[in-house]
Parts: structure tokens; sequence; C-alpha cells
């Protein structure tokens, strides 16, 4: 039995483009659900969810936006339309996978549906803009961007060609089965080079007690990655033990997450054990691209393409506080465990990041701001040592077992 994929355009202007992909999708054997997010006047295909419809899950009636004329509040207007549709539609199991064409603002649109779903849900996006640096568009999910190559308007010996193959991908993408695996319960790491070894050792011992661990790396994408990965509701427990990238979001580093990094957790009620790691530290690029700001401050190479900043005594003040009142929201349980050590393999004594006052005012400003119901574990050990990476994995598993 065939699968059906939801096309989501403007087909005021985009009519012919969809048409033509729609039939390639009805060639393989599949049906296509047709949204119109257009605005600009009557639909050059007929629509199965008319325009009207997306704009009044907005909140909003399509008339007064076509008779606004302001383009830039209909975008966003139908952007919040598909944002709030499209995940309603899918769980009631209208379409199995999701595909757009579009420039850059019908891309924004699109994107903004396609990021409302489920990691694993078909997601293709023919675009403009593809093949640029579209981490706004894609986020932290999985769509698969391809490159237009011409611009989407009218079918041409390069577009039939990019439209078809784009098409075929979405369709093979519905059709295939992911094989089932000896799935075990999931546990979710945040890890670092200088937090790799407790990271590691932990991983090991959860693994040895029938946990599968994922393991995300803290650049950023990794951090929202996870966070995204926590929100599906498939997460036993959260391991994060390396929260460096709210260095970056602080004091102006390349690697943050964003505001929301450790929210995801505490809001679902996820049992988590959250550790300091690498908050040391703030990211930068080679040493030519760091702000004259900065000039005067701590430096460590890390490789040639990354520098890293020590955190000062001020700043990791804020991150202890920033911390707290992240966790402080958590319906589930979480445990803080301090390694009073260091915060990573270059925060340790003689280590070139080794500086204990400003370690001792992370630690104090969490512990001062943190919930009395928050338990916080000290450990008179670095982030890498064995006991540390041993008290993480026990208090992690005791709090799992207890939900």
């Amino acid at each position: 039995m065939g699968k059906t994929i939801a096309l989501v355009g403007a087909f005021d202007t985009k009519g012919a483009e969809y048409k033509f992909v729609r039939n390639c999708i009805v060639h393989r054997g599949h049906q296509a659900l047709l949204i119109d997010v257009g605005v600009l006047g009557e639909p050059r295909l007929a629509p199965d969810i008319p325009s009207s419809e997306v704009a009044k899950a907005a909140g909003y009636e399509l008339q007064d936006l076509i008779e606004a004329q302001d383009r830039g509040e209909a975008m966003a207007v139908m952007t919040r339309g598909v944002e709030a549709l499209i995940p309603r539609l899918y769980g009631e199991g209208r379409f199995d996978g999701i595909m757009a064409l579009g420039g850059g603002g019908g891309t924004s649109v699109a994107c903004a549906a396609m990021r409302k779903l489920p990691l694993g849900v078909p997601k293709v996006m023919v675009s403009t803009v593809a093949g640029t640096d579209v981490a706004g568009y894609v986020g932290a999910k999985d769509i698969v961007m391809v490159p237009s190559i011409v611009d989407v308007a009218g079918i041409n010996r390069i577009s039939r060609e990019i439209f078809s193959r784009a098409a075929g991908a979405i369709c093979g993408m519905v059709e295939t089965r992911v094989p089932p695996g000896d799935d075990r319960p999931l546990v979710v790491a945040s890890m670092f080079g200088n937090t790799t070894q407790c990271v590691e050792a932990a991983k090991a011992r959860l693994e040895q007690v029938g946990y599968e661990v994922l393991v995300f790396h803290a650049t950023g994408t990794g951090g929202r990655t996870m966070e995204n990965l926590i929100e599906s509701g498939q997460i036993a427990g959260v391991l994060d033990v390396t929260t460096t990238e709210w260095a970056d979001e602080l004091v102006g580093g390349v690697l943050a997450a964003g505001p929301t990094r450790l929210e995801a957790a505490a809001r679902h009620g996820v049992p988590a054990v959250v550790a300091p790691g690498c908050l040391d530290m703030v990211n930068f690029w080679a040493p030519e691209t760091i702000p004259q700001p900065f000039a005067d401050r701590r430096f460590y190479q890390h490789n040639p393409n990354i520098t890293l900043m020590r955190t000062t005594p001020e700043e990791c003040g804020r991150l202890g506080e920033i911390l707290a009142g992240k966790l402080n929201g958590s319906s589930g349980p979480v445990t803080v465990l301090l390694p009073l050590k260091g915060l990573s393999a270059i925060d340790a004594p003689g280590g070139p990041f080794w500086w204990p006052e400003a370690d001792q005012a992370l630690f104090d400003a969490l512990k001062k701001n943190l919930c009395d119901s928050i338990p916080v574990i000290e450990i008179d050990a670095n982030v890498n040592d064995e006991e540390f990476s041993r008290q993480c994995a026990l208090v992690l598993l005791e709090q799992m077992a207890a939900v």
C-alpha cells in the first residue's frame, strides 16, 4: 500500500512545480497531501489543505492577510500556521513524509514546519539556499537539503532532473523499513575532548548493565540535538557531564547551543546527572579570529583551528547562577556532581587552565542558587578521574531505577 507525502508550498506561484513533483510521487505508487501556504492569489493547483486553513491555525483570517499586502507579516503568520498544523496532521496519521520546494522564504516556512516533526520522519527540502550555511533552517532536525541549482521557477532541463530525483528520494525514504535492533533503554551524554575520559568510563558502566548510551559532542549543534532528542520522549536518563556550551553562550564563543540548553530534561522529568564539565573554557576558532577585547586573557591552543579561553571567576560565578536556574525547574530527579580538582583535562593541578578560585566561584554560585531539593555531591577528584566517572554512572543508575 502506498504512503502519503505532504507537499508544503505556495501554490499561487509554484503550482507547476508542485504538480510535477506530485506526479513523480504518484508514479511511484504513493499519494500527495497538498498543503498551500500561498497568500498572493488563487492557487494554480487545488490543495487538500487550503491556505485559509493554515492561516486559521495561526489565529488569522486569510482575507485579512491578502488585504494587508504585507509579505513579511503574511510569511510570519503562515509559518506559525504550519508549525501548528503539520505536527497535528502527522499525529492524525495523514502523512508519512514531507517535502517542499522554495527560495529563501519558502524554505523558511517549510523548514519551520519540518522542525516540528519527530526525528525519523522523512523530510526533504529542495532549496535555492541549500549549499550555503543552512543551520538556521535545519536546526537540530534530520532535514535533507537538496540544492535546487536553478531557481524554483518552472520546469526546465535542470529543474526537471533535480525535482524528479528529490521526489525519488522522499519516496525511497518513506518506503524504507528500519530493521529491528537490540533496542535497550537510551541514555544521552554530553562530551568534549577534555571530558572524554570521564564520559567513556561512565558510558562503559552504563552499557554493562543494559543501557545504550548516545554521546553528543558539545559543539553547539551537539547540545541542541541532544536536547531535541530528550524532548522526543525516548530517553531514560541524561548524563550531562559537559555543560561547556553555556560558557560560549554567556561569553560569546563559537560553540554555543542557545539559551534553552539544559531545559529539556528538566521540563520532561527525565532523570539527569549534571556536572560543570569544561565550563573552564570558551571556544574560538584560530587565534587570529579572537575578538580584540579578549586579547589579554589566558588561552590554550587545542588544535590549529580551535583556541580555548579560560573563564574568569566572575564568568564562572554567573555560569553557576545560570545552571542553577535551569535545573531548579526540574520536574524529575536531578543531581549535581562537582569535581573539586578541575573541570577538564587542562583544568587540573599544574594544568594550563588550573584556577581554583574560578572553579570555586562556580561551585559557590551553584550551591547558593540551587533549590534545597536538588542534591549536590562534591568529589575530591578531577572530572576525568575514575572516581568521578564512577559516581556519575552510579547516581544516574540510582535515579533511573527510582522512576
